[in-house]
């Protein structure tokens, strides 16, 4: 784990803080020195949580209620904040008001979003604006697009373009949360039904099946049965700073049905930091030439492992620890290699080159 150097008692707002994610990034931050601020729009889950959730000198969590249509409470909320992490979907409704009030305050903002078409919405929108406030603005920070980002970025090395990227997904099962599906629902009803892709150098929406295929994934996982062309956050993260105009991500085949069963239950914390058992390993290759460069992570519980990733980018962000401002990706923003060395108690990561 990298160590929050510089960070003091600076103050964190962690909007939806009693969300599955959000509690882990609660306690990430606090595990970290941080002072986080638990912001919500439920007023009774938010005191639960708060008193549920006593720092070391036994007071409750600082909590304030915000919603996202009122915009003098994200003000309120976010006031004396050093930065603020939305972990509140559906992003396609929450990221534009927070990241305004985050503008407003003058602070740098993070999400967990995994939706495209919201991170999508937050390059299009706040890109110029952001960049002109010497703003940062750092999206889909999470397990997706924000890791396969770094993943693809640390295999790159000091190429500067590639003619394809993969990002294989191999997950021992996924029990989705309710912000997950909720956020999936959204992001289907925007597509209207459709599948979207990132090839020829842009999104594109189509109606066919998505491809069965057979991906290679190291020992000792070994060749799985995938959904390719299963798209995640990471077409839009890589592409938006890297020049690889083919981005593909894959899902193994068993844990994308229990994403569709509507009767799979949530996930059920297994261990004392409330992660479940559920296990992962993220292969990233990208080519060129007929060269081929791999980054492969390893870890439990896609949910839990987004709370360090975001923790570690406002760690960074806060000790001027960037590389670029406006809105900008986890590749673009932080050195991908170190970063993912700072998050060696939560993963394993290797890189073959």
């Amino acid at each position: 784990m990298g160590t929050a150097t510089g960070s003091g008692r600076r103050t964190v707002a962690v909007f939806g803080a009693y969300g599955h994610t959000g509690r882990f990034v609660v306690a990430e931050l606090r595990a970290r020195g941080f002072h986080p601020v638990a912001v919500g729009r439920d007023a009774g889950k938010l005191r639960a949580f708060a008193a549920a959730e006593p720092g070391p000198d036994g007071r409750a969590l600082d909590a304030r209620t915000a919603s996202v249509d009122d915009a003098a409470s994200l003000d309120r909320a976010l006031a004396g904040a050093d930065a603020v992490i939305n972990c509140a979907g559906p992003f396609a409704v929450t990221a534009a008001p927070v990241i305004e009030a985050a503008l407003r305050a003058g602070i740098p903002y993070v999400d967990v979003a995994a939706e495209i078409e919201a991170n999508a919405d937050t390059f299009a929108h706040f890109t110029e604006r952001a960049r002109a406030a010497g703003a940062l603005i750092v999206p889909a920070m999470a397990f997706y697009g924000g890791l396969g980002d770094l993943l693809v970025t640390a295999a790159m090395g000091d190429w500067t373009a590639a003619d394809e990227a993969h990002i294989a997904y191999g997950l021992s099962g996924w029990h989705p949360t309710e912000g997950t599906r909720a956020a999936g629902a959204v992001s289907r009803e925007r597509r209207d039904g459709r599948r979207v892709r990132y090839a020829n150098g842009g999104l594109e929406y189509r109606d066919d099946a998505a491809p069965g295929l057979k991906w290679p994934f190291p020992e000792p996982m070994g060749t799985r049965a995938v959904i390719g062309e299963f798209s995640m956050a990471d077409i839009v993260t890589v592409p938006s700073h890297l020049s690889v105009p083919d981005v593909t991500t894959y899902m193994t085949v068993e844990a994308a049905g229990e994403l569709a069963d509507p009767d799979t239950p949530a996930p059920a914390a297994a261990d004392e930091r409330g992660r479940s058992a559920q296990t992962f390993l993220v292969d990233a290759v990208v080519r060129s030439g007929g060269v081929e460069r791999r980054a492969v992570a390893r870890g439990q519980d896609i949910y839990a492992v987004s709370a360090p990733l975001a923790v570690e980018a406002v760690d960074r962000v806060l000790t001027g620890r960037t590389r670029a401002k406006g809105v900008v990706s986890a590749g673009a923003a932080f050195d991908a290699t170190d970063f993912l060395r700072a998050l060696s108690a939560h993963l394993t990561v290797e890189l073959v080159r």
